[in-house]
């Protein structure tokens, strides 16, 4: 139980940090990014920037296109709807950001799921683009956390889901060609 109390504490102070940092940096490129990640825009654009220069082919994004599209559909339909934890409360969150925070339930962080599962499963393919795509993945974390949508363990747990649905996706057609063939 102390466990617990320790780890939602952590949790809070870590929100309460996240969402105090005020650089010309947080003010100009989370919103920007945060942005291009909304409705998952900035993988799909990032998909079709990876096709259309041929090097990986269709591959890396067409992996992370749907390793991105699972782990929202994980996130978003399932552990959202069994879990129901209330965002940040807003004495956490020092800046205005905090009134465009979405209704439904903060854990776990889908945009987050979506960033990761979008960059593992590249990687898997392009691990050069899997480098190039962590880089915006790490911003749209960070955004959930100080823009007070998400606690750090939401995003955490975002982080898992994506990772997860990366390498299903990339181990299922071994998985299934072993169940499938003698």
């Amino acid at each position: 139980m102390r466990l617990l109390h320790d780890a939602r504490h952590l949790d809070r102070q870590l929100t309460r940090q996240a969402a105090a940092w005020d650089s010309p940096w947080a003010r100009h490129v989370l919103p920007g990014v945060a942005s291009a990640a909304e409705g998952t825009k900035l993988w799909w654009g990032m998909a079709a920037m990876i096709s259309a220069t041929g090097r990986s082919g269709f591959k890396a994004p067409a992996a992370g296109l749907l390793s991105m599209l699972t782990a929202e559909m994980l996130s978003n339909a399932v552990a959202k709807q069994i879990t129901r934890r209330r965002r940040p409360p807003k004495q956490l969150i020092p800046h205005d950001d905090v009134e465009d925070r979405p209704a439904s339930s903060s854990f776990p962080s889908g945009h987050t799921a979506a960033a990761v599962g979008f960059t593992a499963a590249v990687a898997f393919a392009s691990p050069l683009w899997g480098a190039a795509a962590a880089v915006p993945a790490v911003i749209v974390a960070a955004e959930r956390v100080h823009t007070g949508a998400h606690y750090p363990s939401d995003v955490a747990a975002g982080a898992a889901i994506g990772l997860a649905s990366a390498w299903l996706i990339h181990h299922a057609p071994r998985l299934l060609v072993r169940r499938l063939l003698p």
